[in-house]
């Protein structure tokens, strides 16, 4: 019998939440969203796919990704 378990390796991801774009670098092309429950969640720029002119202040929905430190994921403005 297979020992075979196909959600090894996949990442955690919770619901998709949104939040407003707090700080965002495009040169070091990383920033933080403010989550509605009021903490900070990274953000790096391989996260946002289209949303590359993500400026502060914009809403945005995400998913979060828990798997280690948590960090937004899929990033699209709203």
């Amino acid at each position: 019998m297979s020992d075979h378990r196909p959600w090894e390796g996949l990442t955690e991801v919770a619901d998709r939440e949104t939040g407003t774009i707090k700080w965002y670098n495009s040169g070091k092309g990383y920033g933080f969203i403010a989550r509605e429950s009021g903490e900070d969640l990274f953000v790096h720029f391989t996260a946002l796919g289209t949303a590359d002119e993500i400026k502060e202040g914009q809403r945005v929905e995400f998913d979060v990704d828990e798997s280690g430190n948590p960090m937004a994921r899929d990033v699209r403005l709203l």
